[in-house]
């Protein structure tokens, strides 16, 4: 960034950092001491898939690298991989290697986020979600049909606003509704 950007107020955007994913089995273990949510052991990958044939070589080639890959579309036009893996360092793992694949393949501007989903109290869901893009953390809290536990999403913050980097703009919270696993 240049002089010429810091006086007009322009800042670049973070770079991602994958590795920041490894620091989710300490976070699950916090979260469950604080608020009862246990991994659920499924977590997954969002991205907005290309067309051609190397894509789809490169979904394949996931797909065979991790053999427990489940993969879907949505409604938005995003593609899922779903990772199942009952234990949350292996679950991140796995996540890492989809994420890191996809960008080191030249698909890295495609990736939205992605998660690991939890369970609590009564049935509850929740996922924390990485947003690829800015390099940053937020829960998400489905409450039923399409609305959210505001209220349990911010006390998920404040749980882990020491173990992860949070987002701090909730506007960037989205909402990832029919996430698979979740």
């Amino acid at each position: 960034m240049g002089w010429f950007d810091a006086l007009l107020g322009r800042s670049k955007p973070a770079k991602p950092d994958l590795d920041a994913l490894f620091a989710l089995p300490s976070a699950a273990v916090t979260l469950q001491a604080a608020t009862g949510f246990a991994p659920t052991g499924t977590g997954s990958v969002c991205f907005r898939a290309a067309e051609g044939g190397a894509f789809a070589r490169l979904e394949q080639d996931i797909e065979a690298l991790m053999g427990r890959v489940e993969i879907s579309r949505d409604s938005y036009g995003y593609t899922w991989l779903l990772v199942r893996n009952p234990d949350v360092a292996g679950l991140v793992t796995d996540l890492h290697a989809a994420n890191s694949s996809l960008e080191s393949a030249g698909f890295g501007p495609s990736l939205l986020c992605s998660l690991v989903a939890f369970s609590g109290p009564s049935h509850r869901k929740l996922a924390v979600v990485y947003l690829y893009k800015r390099g940053t953390f937020y829960p998400f809290a489905p409450d039923g049909g399409s609305r959210r536990d505001n209220a349990l999403e911010l006390q998920v913050r404040g749980v882990l606003e020491r173990e992860l980097k949070i987002e701090p703009d909730l506007a960037s919270w989205f909402p990832v509704w029919g996430a698979p696993g979740l």
